[in-house]
């Protein structure tokens, strides 16, 4: 190991500094692990510190020796080389040196690790790539050194926001447009960094209000970052095309089109293919992965204002993880983290336990979604979409099957509509009110319009327990 990736006398300063003057320990285990060290017994010396920090025990030369004799790691050369040692005041430039020379060991690690699963082990090219991702991210966190921010530049930056704010005007739309009226007047958009959960039961347009969503925001000149581990982009898009033209999607599968509407899907196509969408089908996706290209997106194209994940419970976890639901706690927290990185919405779609079919009032809630501690958890805002005629057209379905194998006519009440009402019911909002916003359903085209709206928000706040047995939401 070359000299460059480490310097025991540095360590050995730390470690007689710690000990000449213990109530500096605290400041030094913030910044520094055990691993960091270079030499075993200045890693061991720092592990028994911290236990005697725990056990509220001094940390002297007694104790340490104390400690590390009775588990067999004291070295009696060692402990005079650090006791000898320089003593030193200022230990912040001696700590950077140590935690910098511990990320290019780790770097150098991974280096011959790479070298040894590619040629000798000749794992699958995917593998080896995910490995350095999750290994990468790894030495990342280690190698981050973040303190305080200070009043002053907290103020400053707040002020810079309320400047921006300002300029405005009276506009209510402070984030990222969602591109429904009604639901910007209630969240005043998604905000910078927001982990935005949308959760629904299958057939009620899970995928569809949040293609809608992207239409309109690549229609206003933004970028779009999508994850479809469904669906491949070619669906995506006729998904979209329908939206955008009005032309029946069923229509557009077969391609039986008129005259007028060749012309008016030629130059849609034509605009949407100058915009700024960029869809990931691959159909695979772990937070690493997810991590690394939108990481990359974002650097070349800035313009990218909310990426979107269909579905979370579709991401893959890496593996050595206490069951699904740590793996999506995982993914949870780590979407959330990379939404405030990248200083944008992430947008994930996640799905609801079967147990609400099972309710006679099947509006989702909280409790509903899978893994939902977690995920409820991390979310800053949960949405849940909801049609009543689906759960009415099924029940009527029901009844007319059981009328035929009784051997009895039934005549159906229920009427299929082309414009449907939809509910955007409001689970969670970290910095806004719950409760319901009014959209109508065009099952055509899979396409999400805002209600009139009057009377198309119900709000509760969060000091209020929710009782939806009326199908409304009240404040009890």
């Amino acid at each position: 190991m070359q000299e460059h990736l480490y310097n025991p006398n540095i360590e050995r300063a730390v470690l007689s500094a710690i000990i000449f003057d213990p109530k500096i320990f605290e400041e030094v285990a913030a910044k520094l692990k055990a691993h960091d060290f270079y030499l075993p017994f200045h890693q061991h010396l720092f592990s028994a510190m911290e236990e005697l920090t725990q056990d509220d025990k001094p940390i002297d030369e007694q104790f340490l020796r104390s400690k590390l004799t009775g588990i067999g790691k004291f070295d009696e050369m060692g402990m005079l080389d650090v006791l000898s040692a320089n003593p030193i005041s200022n230990t912040a430039a001696y700590l950077g040196e140590i935690k910098a020379k511990s990320s290019k060991r780790a770097l150098a690690a991974l280096a011959t690790e790479i070298k040894k699963v590619t040629i000798e082990d000749d794992l699958p090219a995917i593998e080896i790539m995910n490995l350095v991702e999750k290994k990468l991210y790894e030495i990342t966190q280690n190698s981050t050194d973040e303190d305080f921010r200070e009043s002053r530049e907290i103020a400053l930056s707040m002020m810079d926001e309320i400047e921006r704010l300002k300029a405005l005007g009276n506009s209510k739309l402070i984030g990222t447009d969602t591109g429904f009226r009604n639901l910007n007047e209630k969240t005043s958009g998604f905000g910078k960094g927001d982990l935005v959960i949308i959760a629904a039961r299958p057939s009620m347009g899970k995928t569809a209000l949040v293609l809608n969503m992207a239409l309109k925001a690549i229609e206003r000149n933004e970028g779009v970052a999508f994850f479809s581990l469904e669906m491949p982009a070619e669906q995506l898009m006729l998904r979209m095309l329908s939206a955008k033209t009005s032309i029946p999607l069923q229509s557009l599968r077969v391609g039986d089109l008129k005259d007028d509407q060749w012309s008016l899907l030629s130059a849609a196509t034509d605009d949407i293919s100058k915009k700024k969408l960029f869809v990931d089908d691959s159909g695979y996706a772990t937070i690493h992965h997810v991590r690394s290209k939108l990481r990359k997106l974002k650097s070349r194209h800035p313009e990218i204002s909310v990426a979107i994940i269909d579905y979370l419970q579709l991401m893959s976890g890496e593996g050595g993880k206490e069951g699904r639901q740590q793996e999506i706690s995982d993914i949870s927290r780590g979407l959330k983290q990379l939404a405030r990185e990248l200083e944008m919405p992430i947008i994930a779609l996640s799905q609801l336990n079967r147990s609400l079919e099972s309710r006679e009032n099947k509006r989702p809630m909280l409790s509903d979604l899978r893994e939902s501690g977690a995920i409820e958890q991390d979310a800053d805002i949960i949405l849940f979409v909801y049609r009543d005629d689906v759960y009415r057209e099924a029940k009527e379905k029901e009844k007319e099957m059981k009328a035929k194998t009784e051997g009895k006519e039934y005549k159906s009440e229920f009427k299929k509509r082309l414009e449907e009402e939809a509910e955007i019911i409001i689970g969670k909002q970290r910095n806004g009110p719950t409760g319901t916003v009014d959209l109508l359903f065009q099952k055509n085209y899979t396409r999400f319009i805002d209600a009139s709206p009057a009377g198309a928000f119900e709000v509760i706040y969060e000091e209020g327990n929710i009782d939806m047995s009326q199908g409304k939401i009240e404040i009890s």
